[in-house]
Parts: structure tokens; sequence; C-alpha cells
């Protein structure tokens, strides 16, 4: 686990601090917070942000806005190029007041990159493009690579959670997860219900779905997909159909990713 190194948030008179950083793969990022709403973007990569109530799967061509004091830990799937900008309180308020996951368009990729590069946070340069990415962030598509998340101090539930998050795939069973976590079928399967409102294979399914749909955003092809989650291709085209209403390869078409097999 690694804790959040943010830029200097002390002074609200700036009107955006960047932040340019690298992580590897498998590395966890702390929950923690911030008094400035924050805009957490990869070029590249796939990143895992968690929230009190949801876990967000977020590929490079998303971003998460986070408003000011909301929680959150972010877990490393593959290697980041994060380039994330900071807003002071009053500027935040001009987006979301609820986190959100945002499309990334190609204007507002170079605006946030462009943001990050610029060495003077107050040059009338920056002002005009914060604001041009202000109003690209207001009228962006938001999607739903959401998963609910136990509001609860269980520890093996919130245990079990991130194991299926790590490693989504059919080939580890709820009875396995359950060793792992230190607790019984009977007692997670009980847990699920009470904090999740759902079972464990309903809920590890809309796990896949959000990872699914994060890899044919990049375009991974949809047999790759389905051996990496358990399924076979015919299986995993089924069970994508019948939860989101269409192929994988028609939903990769409309979200701007290639179409492989």
């Amino acid at each position: 686990m690694a804790l959040a190194a943010p830029p200097d948030l002390s002074d609200p008179a700036v009107p955006v601090q960047p932040l340019a950083r690298t992580y590897p793969r498998g590395l966890y990022i702390d929950p923690h917070e911030h008094e400035w709403g924050q805009l957490l973007y990869a070029m590249s990569g796939v990143m895992w942000v968690d929230t009190p109530q949801e876990a967000l799967a977020v590929p490079p061509q998303r971003a998460v806005w986070l408003p000011p004091g909301v929680p959150h830990g972010i877990r490393v799937v593959s290697d980041l190029q994060m380039r994330n900008i900071y807003l002071p309180p009053a500027l935040a308020r001009t987006l979301d007041s609820t986190v959100q996951v945002i499309e990334v368009g190609r204007l507002l990729r170079e605006l946030i990159i462009n943001l990050v590069e610029q060495a003077d946070g107050q040059s009338p340069y920056t002002e005009a493009v914060l604001k041009l990415t202000l109003l690209e962030l207001q009228r962006a598509g938001r999607t739903l690579l959401r998963v609910p998340l136990p509001d609860t101090a269980d520890r093996r539930l919130l245990h079990l959670c991130q194991s299926v998050m790590a490693s989504p795939t059919l080939d580890i069973s709820f009875e396995q997860h359950a060793q792992h976590a230190g607790a019984s079928v009977r007692t997670l399967a009980r847990l699920f219900q009470i904090e999740l409102g759902t079972g464990f294979a309903q809920w590890r399914r809309q796990v896949q779905l959000a990872t699914a749909a994060a890899e044919l955003i990049q375009g991974t092809g949809v047999n790759q997909i389905a051996h990496s989650l358990g399924y076979s291709p015919s299986s995993f085209s089924d069970m994508f159909r019948r939860e989101l209403g269409m192929s994988p390869s028609l939903y990769a078409c409309r979200q701007g990713g290639g179409i492989k097999v």
C-alpha cells in the first residue's frame, strides 16, 4: 500500500493544481480525501477507484471526478501514467456534486495534459485553458462502470470484494474466496445479502462486466477478455448481451474501442 502525495493545496486562490505521476501495476493507494475537487485521469493503464459506496473501473478514455471531501482509494490494475488536476472548492462547485465517471474525448484529453504541463498555473493562457476544460467537463458524457461496495466494518467482506476486483475470474470459487477471507461461506453469503442486497455470483458478475467494459474500450479482443474471466467466448458474449443488452463488439464500437475477436 502507498500514501497519497497530492500537490500543495493550501492556497485556495490558485485556480488549479496539476499532478503527474507514474504508478506500477499492483500498487494500492490508501483511502484518503482532499479539500479540493480532483479529476483523476490516466493517459495509459487501468485503475479501480474505490469510494465509500462503490468501485469505479477506469480505462484511459475515462476520468473520475471527485468532489471535495470524498474518500477514495486507487487500485492500479496496469501501469498508470496519471495526469490529475485539482480544483479549489469554489471552482469545484461548478462541476458535479457527486462522483462521476467521465468520457474523455480527444479535446478533453489534450486540455488535461496541457494543464498538467503548464508551469505557471495563473497565467492568462492557463486560465483560458482551464475555462475550456471546465466547459468540456460539464458537457462530457457520463458512464456507468460502477460496482457497489459494502458500507461495513466487516473486514472479511471487504477483503473478499477487493480480492474479486483484483482477480474476477470464474476459476476462483466463492469457497476459495471465503477461505482466503477467513470466514465461512454461509457467513459471507449472509453479509452479501445484508450489505449489498445481492448474492456473490450476481455481484461478481457486475465486477466482470465493469472489467470487461474497461478492456473493450481499450481495444482488447473479446476472446482474450472471455478467457481471462474464465468464460468461453460464446458464454461470455451471452452473459454480456443478457446483462447490457448488446454484444461486446457493439459495446466497444459505441464506446470508441476497437472491434476484435
